[in-house]
């Protein structure tokens, strides 16, 4: 293996990895995209450093810039790793009802953190999308005031083509392209449009299925019963303006519960530690697996690590 110039030069190229010990007996495959292979822990990883390559090749960041982006954590983790390697100052605009662990990392490389209370009424950990307006609203008037770059991950087409280009090519190259059906929760829909993209070039077969929180199916044109859940970074119900709604063949849901007790069994039965959005990922991969003809590969995504959440109920007590 070579010497990296820099720690974002390991970004990308995660394992995927059969949850065969989950799936005993189920007479199909599941596969995961472990995603916290990445050096900030996440998927998200990947669009941070195509949004600043991106922006330094147009002109839009320059030596010594400052970057402000929206954050659930995950995004600003990455870009603050991408930042520290390269000379900016980044400054992370994200809920207080975000992981405590994601605002400490995010301080660890190097990023300012700037917390924005919660709509009231809802409780710590579980993110609506109130709360994102108010956080777009406090970073929308830094990046003015600070006169600073935002990568703006929720209108950036860069972190489609992140995807694209990475991403999915993995997986394609992962299972030499034998792959039935995607799952992936929807936040900005960069990950899920992106790698839906790359598959459905490949092979037009390839089913591509989105995941949102059971009480907050927004894309899915159902009735909104609670904005607050705990699948951070998804569900917040809106439609991405980074939107393909023809690379999307359907819809899957995930309640709290069975996000956690999913995220709990990949801890127990394949050694796997991972977040709120992969076990929903995986719970509803299982669910379109039992539907589908024997024999067939669902790809999930485990978008993060199960480490930023160890303040929340995620392990068992």
């Amino acid at each position: 293996m070579p010497v990296s110039d820099s720690i974002a030069d390991t970004i990308g190229c995660t394992p995927l990895v059969a949850l065969d010990r989950l799936a005993y007996g189920l007479n199909r495959r599941i596969l995961a995209k472990v995603e916290f292979f990445n050096p900030g822990g996440s998927v998200k990883d990947r669009i941070a450093l195509r949004m600043i390559e991106d922006a330094e090749r147009n002109g839009r960041l320059k030596p010594g810039g400052t970057v402000v982006e929206l954050t659930s954590g995950n995004t600003g983790t990455g870009l603050a790793i991408v930042c520290a390697v390269r000379g900016y100052r980044m400054i992370a605009v994200m809920s207080e009802g975000n992981s405590v662990e994601r605002r400490q990392m995010l301080r660890a490389v190097g990023a300012k953190v700037e917390l924005v209370p919660q709509a009231h009424g809802y409780a710590p950990g579980k993110v609506s999308g109130e709360d994102l307006a108010l956080v777009e609203k406090r970073a929308a008037e830094l990046t003015t005031r600070l006169r600073a770059f935002r990568p703006d991950q929720f209108n950036n087409l860069s972190n489609v083509e992140a995807h694209e280009t990475t991403t999915g090519r993995e997986i394609l190259d992962q299972t030499d392209g034998r792959v039935d059906a995607f799952v992936a929760a929807v936040g900005t829909g960069g990950t899920f449009i992106g790698v839906a993209r790359a598959l459905k070039n490949h092979n037009p077969a390839i089913r591509c299925f989105a995941v949102e929180p059971a009480t907050a199916a927004f894309l899915a044109g159902k009735k909104i019963t609670r904005p607050g859940h705990k699948i951070q970074g998804a569900g917040y119900m809106l439609t991405p303006r980074l939107w393909d709604e023809t690379l999307c063949d359907g819809y899957l849901t995930a309640t709290d519960d069975e996000a956690v007790r999913t995220a709990r069994r990949l801890g127990k039965k394949e050694g796997i530690f991972s977040g709120f959005s992969s076990g929903a990922n995986v719970a509803c991969a299982f669910k379109l697996a039992r539907k589908l003809p024997e024999h067939s590969v669902v790809v999930a995504m485990l978008p993060d690590t199960g480490l930023k959440y160890l303040s929340t109920d995620l392990i068992e007590g």
